[in-house]
């Protein structure tokens, strides 16, 4: 069994695929990049649809999530996953390993360059890595093109067509990057030249999910983000990444009508000291509610029916460095 069937066998459903044109394509695609390259919200314009949370803070993203692409000619399975970075923590090192298991698993690779920032040391990195999937088409996508001028964008155009014939080319026959694309998410110009590209890249085959399914991410998941990306936010720069969030319980309250349902979300905090515990309470708890405010409008938004959220904050002491509490975590 291939690698694709394998992973059509174990992710997929079962679908009906009369009719469906034999030069279709189908295929997973991971998107790469150091923290904060733009990869989340990359992710979200070529789906269509809020599928991955995004902050101006590097390390939003703590797994892998998939949303899918869909299109006449196509279906892309994209793959938005942590940012690649040398560690200092055992999450970093978790957050690490999940990507080099998911660079496997995929059949084409974006890397996500800012065209605002010159390329570094961690760009590097992430190439090296990189270059040692020869069977694997790399793409590179030039993201954030809305912040720099013509000049400048041309400029880093250049250069990362030099990042891929120097660092990638010789592991690979000499062979650079497989195309080197622009793009500015935010404001959706040549969004659809990534979508062409990625997708051209991709194995024939049938649909792997549904029409209409924009990700398989469990929805007590998708809160928990939202919760997290909420209190990113509000706290700006007075806590460092050490907020965790888990969804201790979810259901539909039982005594509503029909016509006005309402979802119950129980959802836990967990930050690293006692501090920061405070940090996002707030004075008189006015952080939290703004944080609860937030996080219930996009749950609402996401499941298209009220919410009542209620937000605890806990103290897991130096939980990133802890295996146990990141067991727990679910990370």
């Amino acid at each position: 069994m291939s690698r694709r069937d394998r992973r059509q066998d174990r992710e997929a459903p079962l679908l009906d695929v009369s009719g469906v044109d034999p030069e279709f394509r189908s295929g997973f695609v991971c998107l790469v990049g150091r923290p904060n390259a733009g990869k989340s919200t990359l992710t979200n314009a070529l789906v269509g649809e809020k599928v991955a949370i995004t902050s101006s803070k590097p390390q939003t993203t703590r797994h892998t999530i998939r949303g899918i692409v869909h299109r006449d000619e196509f279906q892309l399975v994209l793959v938005d996953t942590p940012g690649l970075h040398r560690p200092r923590t055992l999450l970093g090192e978790r957050l690490n390993d999940l990507v080099a298991e998911t660079l496997n698993e995929v059949d084409a690779v974006g890397m996500c360059i800012p065209a605002d920032e010159a390329i570094g040391p961690g760009d590097r990195f992430i190439a090296q890595q990189l270059s040692y999937l020869r069977r694997t088409p790399v793409v590179a996508i030039v993201t954030k093109t809305d912040k720099v001028s013509p000049q400048q964008l041309a400029e880093q155009l250049l250069a990362v067509t030099a990042l891929g014939d120097e660092v990638i080319g010789p592991e690979n026959q000499g062979e650079g990057f497989r195309a080197v694309v622009p793009v500015s998410a935010v404001q959706g110009r040549q969004v659809a030249d990534v979508e062409t590209v990625l997708g051209d890249l991709l194995p024939e085959g049938p649909p792997l999910y549904p029409d209409g399914e924009l990700t398989d991410e469990p929805e007590a998941v998708m809160v928990a983000e939202l919760i997290r990306e909420a209190a990113l936010e509000d706290v700006r720069d007075e806590l460092p990444h050490s907020v965790a969030v888990v969804v201790e319980e979810m259901a539909p309250r039982e005594d509503r009508p029909k016509d006005r349902p309402l979802v119950d979300v129980w959802a836990s905090l967990y930050v690293e000291r006692d501090s920061q515990k405070g940090i996002i309470i707030g004075r008189k708890g006015a952080r939290l509610r703004k944080i609860g405010q937030d996080a219930r409008a996009g749950i609402e938004r996401m499941l298209g029916t009220d919410v009542y959220l209620d937000l605890r904050v806990k103290v897991a002491r130096d939980w990133q460095r802890d295996p146990k509490h990141l067991h727990r975590l679910g990370m």
